[in-house]
């Protein structure tokens, strides 16, 4: 074979998929990778690609449990949540509970009800984290408190764009928290305060509900409304811990929150 049928050979190789001949692909000795795809990333080594991934296991519960938000990840978490893509996974979560929501025959009865999650689901919290680390500081109850009682929680525009639709469409809101019941004036003022209004239940953690985790105090909480008769459709919350359980919603919308876990 002459100089001209190779270069034609190889030519031709590049323009075929799967005829380069094995020869003509040099592989680096270290990972076996084609020298010609190696591009030297540092996958492992890479902040931001591990903030990324990080968030991904928990947003899909696999890291759970967990404490704080890894330090070499604070900038990440502060990034996501004061910029737009933070903004935008909300509005979708929000779009995809209003679809689901136009599906429900509403039956005039006030028993179709919709779940709400407060914290970090109608009402943010970011003003306090702001400057606790964004969730890399253990979180501190005493402190946490105080902030809550300033009633100074401003809404999730997306939420209380759902919020308003779903009262639009007959739906009866529910309102369950894990704050605690001397919370509640506070919690009402809030809520109003920013734009909610009209919900048919605000619960509260009583004494009773003390030292319950969140998946067994709000299981209890929706049994004790399916057994008035209620019908729960839907249910929106932060954390797996507001959605599962049983019973539990026909459809359940997590809301992104990379900051804290709760049990």
């Amino acid at each position: 074979m002459d100089s001209g049928q190779i270069l034609l050979l190889i030519l031709i190789s590049g323009l075929i998929p799967g005829v380069i001949p094995q020869s003509i692909i040099k592989f680096s000795p270290e990972n076996k990778i084609p020298t010609h795809l190696n591009l030297n990333r540092k996958i492992l080594r890479d902040d931001l690609l591990f903030c990324k991934s990080w968030k991904f296991t928990v947003e899909a519960n696999d890291a759970n449990p967990w404490k704080q938000v890894p330090e070499k990840c604070t900038d990440f978490v502060k990034d996501y949540l004061t910029g737009d893509q933070f903004v935008s996974d909300s509005s979708l979560v929000a779009d995809n509970s209003l679809a689901f929501a136009k599906t429900v025959e509403i039956a005039g009865d006030r028993k179709d009800i919709w779940i709400f999650d407060i914290d970090e689901t109608l009402l943010s919290n970011l003003p306090y984290y702001a400057v606790h680390g964004f969730g890399t500081e253990l979180f501190d109850e005493t402190t946490f408190n105080e902030w809550v009682d300033l009633v100074e929680c401003p809404a999730l525009p997306a939420s209380l764009r759902l919020y308003n639709e779903l009262r639009r469409l007959g739906f009866t809101i529910i309102l369950l928290t894990g704050r605690d019941e001397h919370q509640r004036n506070g919690t009402v003022k809030n809520l109003i305060s920013v734009g909610y209004q009209e919900w048919e239940r605000l619960i509260l953690r009583g004494p009773s509900d003390h030292g319950k985790t969140a998946v067994i105090y709000k299981s209890e909480k929706r049994m004790e409304l399916e057994t008035e008769g209620y019908r729960i459709h839907g249910s929106s919350g932060d954390q797996w811990s507001d959605l599962y359980g049983s019973p539990i919603a026909t459809r359940s919308f997590k809301l992104p929150n990379p900051m804290y876990y709760i049990a």
